[in-house]
């Protein structure tokens, strides 16, 4: 991927069909009395959005493009310069005259003028239309930094002066060059309430509210600490089959026991078995293991048998302690799985009530706040101008778009900007969010391509700070928390997947982590300003190639293939997916037994452990060191494609060694690469007793991912930690 592909972006992929919630409700920056579309106008013109308006100022007409809120006076040819990709007209021929160092609107206007200029003609110095300013432009900015911060004025035609360039991250992990090939049926405006950062604000605290309670019920009725990632696995699973109205908190779920949340925490009682390195740690843990499981059956009630079984094995454990001083480290551990094996059940029997308990209790309470958080909003939107407008349904095809919402966003509140270093912060009633600036410059642009309702870039700060406080509210705000639940794939694979499959879609990120400005995340409200097609659970392709990278939340995993699978025997046009997830044997997963048993899977590569990598979920505010580490599972990468869809783009052998090449670790990368990444044991690592709660993947939400996220779309999996939202 070019370094410079920030500077020769190009605008969305036209569309087969022009989608009803592609069409721009407002008019052009200066309203033109009439915008109509002229039958002089080619069709592809017209189906990217170019339309012809009449300036009442000049008296005579010109051509403006609801897409990019592009303006010319001459008829626009598909392909030229985009105010867009480059709003300082640097890639532009230069104008005749010498203006070479102005700006592309300015070239326009200027050029324009001098056509009609007579010798009894006046130029004026301002002329319409006029384009909007990039905010990535140094020195013209729509927004203040700081209170007294002074915008430099825009350069006159009649003054030339040299153009700052615009900001260009020194390394760059996405191409948003890449057009869409993925094509759906149109899709009416979506009813979410549109984010705002007060109801953000107060989601985030009540987030951290219920994090808290769960640490305090695991505390007080089980007396441990709540599984590592298990909250979020949580979230994740919840939102699977979540029927509620808020985009993170569960609160129309069914059954109220989350199976995520009681797998974990039971895996934990009576004590969590951690990663095992040393002989004389396996001692200590088999003895903690043993005193644990007889304290909790002589303080439960459990039934005589169950109080026989345990006491005895954990006396005779004890013995053994005492008396064998020469067991190695394997002996050790096989003795603690017999235990384990024995007194399981019994331990499991006495604390199904009390981990259900905890589970119900931190799903009420979701649902309390998710109803209070929803009248707070409902309260804010009842403004005399808000009003609703959902198009109906249509059932064209066409290539997909960003998610459009049916309620208009009411005046959001000032958001402050400042830069400390190479860091974007920003600053809401005192709560700070960061980005580093590179991501910032992304969202600027995918911001750029994807929302339809602020041209001036008036509500930018506002959502880029909802953004990033929804992700930090749903992985927490830990040092390393969740972000192995964001993790992706590494911009080669990408390259190689573009290239080799056709792939221009993730099914899982976010627009922290997504490579494609075409994606699938967990939040529509705020990620369809930034690019997001939506959850991908609720997202139905007709065809398209597309990676698939999901949390590793078992049920989510789960899910998707029920989906991809619906979608394949649906569909008889060309459809792809190539799968991205854990290998975990022991116990093997759903999702990879489905996978492999069906009969649209047309390949499968297992890249071993510790010989691949991913990116990490911190991209967005990390080092570049550490920015990539080694993945400590083997990952499954598996084809599923219809039948038009693999004579299109079958898995050759060809295809397939680039793409393992591709998925090696770079040499330039390999000193600095963490070997365990994010998460911190393996499954069925020999050196620890293998749990389902102790599997622990690396990876993107989407998101998501994400990406990011994607419940809808997830970011995480119940037995393990993240793909990568990434969401």
């Amino acid at each position: 991927m070019s370094s410079n592909s920030q500077g020769s972006m190009k605008g969305e992929a036209a569309t087969v069909a022009p989608p009803s919630g592609s069409a721009s409700s407002h008019g052009p920056p200066l309203s033109p009395s009439t915008t109509s579309k002229s039958p002089e106008l080619p069709d592809e013109l017209v189906q990217a959005g170019w339309s012809k308006c009449w300036s009442r100022r000049e008296n005579r007409p010109y051509y403006f493009n609801r897409f990019t809120n592009q303006s010319l006076w001459e008829v626009p040819v598909l392909g030229q310069h985009d105010v867009i990709s480059d709003p300082l007209g640097l890639n532009a021929a230069p104008a005749e005259g010498g203006d070479g160092n102005l700006g592309n609107g300015q070239r326009k206007r200027r050029s324009s003028e001098e056509q009609g200029a007579g010798p009894n003609s006046c130029k004026r110095t301002k002329v319409e239309p006029t384009t909007p300013i990039s905010p990535s432009t140094p020195g013209v900015k729509p927004w203040s930094s700081a209170p007294d911060e002074k915008q430099v004025p825009t350069t006159t035609p009649t003054t030339p002066s040299p153009a700052p360039a615009p900001y260009r991250p020194a390394v760059i992990y996405w191409d948003l060059d890449v057009q869409t090939n993925a094509v759906i049926r149109e899709r009416s405006a979506a009813n979410h309430l549109p984010s705002h950062p007060e109801i953000e604000l107060q989601r985030a605290q009540l987030v951290t509210k219920l994090r808290q309670h769960y640490h305090e019920l695991c505390h007080q009725r089980e007396g441990i600490d709540p599984p590592r990632e298990s909250f979020n696995r949580w979230l994740l699973e919840r939102k699977v089959i979540d029927k509620g109205l808020d985009p993170l908190l569960p609160s129309e779920c069914e059954p109220a026991v989350s199976p995520s949340m009681f797998r974990e925490v039971m895996n934990d009682i009576p004590i969590r078995l951690s990663r095992i390195k040393y002989k004389e740690e396996a001692r200590k843990l088999l003895f903690k293991y043993a005193e644990a499981a007889k304290r909790m059956i002589d303080s439960r009630n459990a039934s005589p048998e169950s109080r026989k079984v345990v006491k005895w094995n954990a006396e005779d454990t004890m013995n053994w302690l005492r008396r064998d001083h020469s067991a190695s480290k394997e002996d050790y551990m096989d003795r603690l799985e017999h235990l384990r094996q024995q007194c399981g059940p019994h331990v499991t029997a006495v604390a199904k009530d009390s981990v259900e308990g905890i589970c119900s209790k931190i799903y009420q309470l979701s649902a309390e706040y998710s109803r209070r958080l929803r009248q707070t909003h409902l309260s804010l939107l009842q403004d005399p101008s808000t009003e609703t407008c959902a198009s109906p349904p249509q059932s064209r095809l066409v290539y997909c778009y960003p998610v459009r919402l049916a309620v208009p966003t009411p005046v959001l509140p000032r958001v402050e900007l400042h830069f400390e270093n190479d860091v974007a912060c920003l600053r809401f009633k005192g709560e700070m969010v960061k980005v580093n600036r590179g991501h910032f410059s992304k969202l600027e642009l995918l911001y750029r391509y994807s929302c339809i309702d602020d041209p001036r870039f008036e509500k930018f700060l506002a959502r880029v700070w909802c953004l990033l406080k929804r992700y930090q509210a749903m992985f927490g705000s830990g040092a390393t928390e969740g972000f192995g639940l964001q993790g992706a794939l590494p911009v080669t694979v990408f390259e190689a997947l573009n290239r080799q499959f056709g792939v221009t879609f993730e099914c899982f990120a976010s627009p922290l982590n997504c490579y494609f400005k075409q994606f699938c995340s967990a939040f529509p409200d705020i990620d369809g300003f930034f690019g997001s097609r939506g959850p991908f659970l609720s997202f139905s392709p007709v065809s398209g190639s597309f990676e698939a990278n999901p949390p590793f939340c078992e049920e989510l995993m789960d899910a998707m293939v029920t989906h991809i699978e619906e979608l394949l025997d649906q569909s008889s046009e060309p459809l792809s997916f190539i799968v991205f997830v854990p290998e975990w044997r022991d116990p093997v997963t759903p999702a990879l037994t489905r996978m492999e048993a069906s009969r649209f899977l047309r390949h499968q590569l297992n890249i071993p452990a510790y010989e691949h990598e991913y990116r990490s979920g911190s991209q967005h505010i990390c080092k570049r060191d550490e920015m990539y580490y080694r993945a400590v599972h083997g990952t499954a990468m598996l084809f599923l494609q219809n039948d038009a869809g693999f004579v299109k783009w079958a898995p050759t052998p060809e295809r397939l060694a680039e793409l393992t090449t591709a998925y090696r670790p770079s040499l330039s990368r390999t000193s600095s690469l963490s070997s365990p990444g994010p998460a911190q044991s393996a499954a069925g690592d020999r050196d620890s007793t293998p749990k389902a709660s102790d599997r622990t993947p690396s990876g993107m939400m989407s998101p998501g991912g994400h990406d990011n996220n994607n419940n809808n779309n997830g970011s995480s999996s119940s037995s393990s930690q993240d793909k990568l939202t990434a969401m």
